[in-house]
């Protein structure tokens, strides 16, 4: 599958519905996307000359640089994974190695390939799971003559009631009290009419026992040091090809036929896909398509001046992200990943730092930089009432499955507004985050009653948020709302 024909404008309108402001950011975020997009329609001598614009956003927290990031992956169906660079060490010291995001970037590739591949052969595999099914229904019935089983009704075949196997490859054995021994195959015409009784869920009640792969192997565990990522994929190499370890070991479950039509489905969907196939895909949809979101970029800015103390790592971090976003190749367990046409978006507040402080090198691969601005009271005005999945459309559905009716008035949005852009001036501004701790603090009894006030209307009016909130900022009890 690939990326989605969206134009520029198509991409801003997008994150508009689920991200307040930021326009600046949005617009070059879609440049970027679109870019990829341009690039893909040129020869191939020239498409390998053109590296993605990598971007930086600077602002304070909470101002939406991951929900842009993130949900800028999603429009374009593509591998994405958000890291901090926080985390990552210099070599020779403990800590994450930086090669590790990639390696993590490929795993979400595989996984959302798979799941396209699976989505394409579900009917298919849903299909031959009824039938393995009603084949092993069918094998509990008594000794078969020649002319088929016995039938307890016109058209019905009968579904006694006990415990039978399915063999590996969905060979179906009856065990029959006192019967050892294997029954002659139904015919077509009984498995297909027992499917369809099956596919109508007029069986589900009945148990089955069904033999599952059980892959995990605890062993592998003790060798997963963190820094230590290229030893435990060896390792997992290694052990996969002894008995006992990383083969494929089964075990019996015994469940209902509803249980067992999905577990089927799954085994079916994994002898249709081909595995290799997926494997490739994801590798270059990882090279091609792949976002990663380098957050806290901040953090590791700043120059040596001595050869100690626990910032000693710091420009070293920057100069092992830098062949990483210039483009090299990672060794990863599905094969080895180039990483020129991986698109890297660092975000930082930089409130200490500044952008200038990052090694030249570092500053060089990412040559758009956008500020995003601070969110003050009109902008939480919009993000309470604006996005599909706004605050106070959460919480509405949520008291809705107690069966209370929230209602949220103007004036009362106005006035959670005016709280928490002052609860950001009070205490550490976090942006758009406040909104949370507000609600929390607003809607507390209400939660915590409403399955006692199941059919009433709660209406929040400007009056309740001010009684309820007002006084914790008259204490300045901002421990309130403090994450």
């Amino acid at each position: 599958m690939t990326e989605p024909d969206l134009t520029p404008r198509q991409i801003v309108e997008a994150l508009d519905r689920h991200i307040v402001g930021q326009r600046d950011a949005k617009r070059a975020v879609a440049v970027a996307l679109r870019n990829r997009w341009r690039r893909r329609q040129l020869p191939p001598e020239l498409r390998d000359e053109i590296s993605p614009k990598n971007i930086i956003l600077i602002g304070p927290t909470g101002v939406g640089k991951t929900e842009i990031a993130r949900r800028l992956a999603r429009l374009a169906r593509a591998p994405f994974v958000k890291v901090e660079a926080s985390k990552f060490t210099e070599v020779g010291y403990v800590g994450r190695d930086v090669e590790s995001m990639i390696r993590d970037l490929v795993e979400v590739a595989i996984r959302l390939v798979r799941a396209e591949h699976v989505e394409r052969v579900r009917e298919r595999a849903q299909w031959e799971a009824d039938r393995r099914l009603a084949r092993m229904l069918l094998e509990r019935q008594g000794p078969r003559t020649s002319s088929g089983p016995a039938q307890s009704g016109p058209g019905q075949p009968p579904v006694p009631p006990g415990i039978f196997f399915v063999g590996p490859g969905g060979a179906a054995v009856r065990q029959a009290p006192g019967d050892g021994g294997m029954d002659a195959g139904p015919t077509d015409a009984e498995v297909e009419a027992l499917a369809a009784r099956i596919a109508a869920g007029e069986l589900d009640d009945e148990e089955v026992q069904v033999e599952v792969e059980a892959g995990f192997n605890p062993f592998m565990t003790v060798f997963t040091p963190q820094g230590m990522e290229e030893m435990e994929l060896n390792l997992r190499e290694m052990f996969s090809q002894l008995p006992g370890f990383g083969g494929a070991r089964r075990r019996q479950r015994r469940l209902p036929v509803a249980e067992a039509r999905k577990v089927l489905a799954e085994q079916e969907a994994g002898r249709l896909v081909d595995e290799e196939g997926i494997r490739r895909e994801a590798i270059e949809r990882a090279e091609q398509s792949g976002i990663v979101f380098l957050d806290e970029i901040d953090k590791v800015a700043g120059r040596q001046q001595g050869g100690s103390g626990p910032d000693v790592s710091r420009e070293g971090v920057q100069r092992d992200l830098l062949p990483i976003v210039e483009g090299s190749t990672v060794n990863t367990k599905h094969g080895p990943v180039r990483t020129d046409h991986v698109l890297f978006i660092a975000a930082g507040a930089f409130h200490v730092a500044r952008v200038s402080e990052l090694i030249p090198e570092l500053q060089g691969r990412f040559p758009i930089r956008v500020e995003l601005k601070p969110l003050g009271k009109d902008d939480f005005v919009r993000i309470l009432t604006e996005p599909q999945g706004a605050l106070t459309r959460q919480y509405q559905a949520l008291l809705g499955t107690e069966g209370v009716e929230l209602h949220f008035t103007d004036e009362a949005i106005e006035a959670l507004a005016e709280v928490a852009a002052e609860a950001n001036e009070r205490a550490e501004n976090i942006g758009a985050r406040r909104l949370h701790t507000v609600l929390e603090a607003l809607l507390e009894d209400i939660s915590f009653e409403a399955p006692e006030r199941r059919g009433e209307r709660i209406e929040v009016t400007a009056a309740m948020v001010r009684e309820r909130l007002e006084p914790m900022l008259g204490e300045r009890d901002e421990a309130r709302f403090i994450l």
